[in-house]
């Protein structure tokens, strides 16, 4: 497996003000969607533009969200985003408290809301881990199941896992058809990723490659919770069926989404988390090979 950098470059709105905390990405429409996790609103990023669309409501009346601020406890923490058929994206928190286990279904015409806390705090009971541990970090589709990802950080005694849930059920609970505690947690895995100077490598984002192999991008960052940001040591790209390829630099990839399939591989768009909330977000066009 063999990683090039084909493309780097920051994330402004039109405007001129930055992508921050960039946390993930989807194709939607004739661009791409990029989360901000301290935010209510996503970065539509198309050729020859990026906007604003909004993916929840204010919260508290503010649509920005920091440590500074003293307001990072209210961000939504949206971290994984799935492109769905039909063009909507589905946008899941982090599950790290309470106002982070929201889902936001997005499409062209707005946006729906929905509080998941069952289903989180039955995805955690499934992991093994409190509801404290609990940190989601991806989320790709295989097949009809949903493969949720957690950030694994050991020094907080959570391994990196995913359990996977019946996806058409999930969007029924997100669309309020069905109740969310009705939503099947299915099967488990335990993912480990090796480490870097003693610093688990843990998931932060996954999509599935068209031979329906699992690839998912690795950060290895010396925090002590699921909370608190920390030096990131190394990231890269590691297939879960084995294979690492580390990205220079350390960049703290926490998105990821397929642009092309080719002959020999995928390439990618990455977006860069910089923990720096007045720091523009970066995305990195990458090309994969994998024979």
């Amino acid at each position: 497996m063999r990683l090039e950098i084909e493309d780097s470059a920051t994330l402004t709105f039109d405007d001129g003000s930055p992508v921050r905390s960039a946390s993930a990405i989807a194709p939607f429409g004739d661009g791409w969607l990029v989360v901000q996790d301290d935010a209510t609103h996503a970065a539509w990023w198309r050729p020859d533009s990026i906007t604003p669309v909004r993916v929840i409501d204010p919260i508290d009346g503010l649509d920005e969200f920091s440590a500074a601020a003293g307001t990072k406890h209210l961000k939504p923490d949206f971290e994984a985003a799935c492109a769905l058929a039909g063009g909507k994206v589905l946008l899941l928190g982090s599950g790290s408290s309470p106002n982070r286990m929201r889902a936001s279904l997005v499409g062209s015409s707005g946006y729906t809301v929905a509080d998941l806390r069952p289903l989180y705090l039955a995805v955690a009971a499934a992991l093994g881990l409190t509801e404290e541990q609990l940190n989601l970090e991806g989320a790709c589709l295989v097949g009809d199941r949903l493969r949720w990802f957690q950030r694994g950080n050991l020094t907080a005694g959570a391994a990196s896992a995913s359990a996977d849930v019946d996806a058409a059920a999930l969007l029924a609970a997100v669309r309020g058809e069905a109740p969310p505690d009705l939503v099947r947690v299915g099967e488990v895995r335990v993912h480990d990723l090796g480490d870097v100077d003693g610093v688990a490598l843990a998931v932060t984002d996954a999509v599935t490659l068209p031979d329906g192999r699992v690839l998912v991008s690795a950060a290895a960052e010396d925090t002590p919770n699921a909370v608190d940001d920390g030096p990131v040591l190394a990231s890269g790209l590691a297939l879960l069926d084995g294979g690492f390829v580390e990205i220079p630099g350390a960049e703290k990839v926490e998105g990821l989404t397929i642009r092309e399939v080719t002959g020999d591989g995928v390439r990618l768009h990455a977006v860069v988390d910089a923990d720096d909330h007045d720091a523009p977000s970066r995305r990195l066009a990458l090309r994969l090979i994998l024979r």
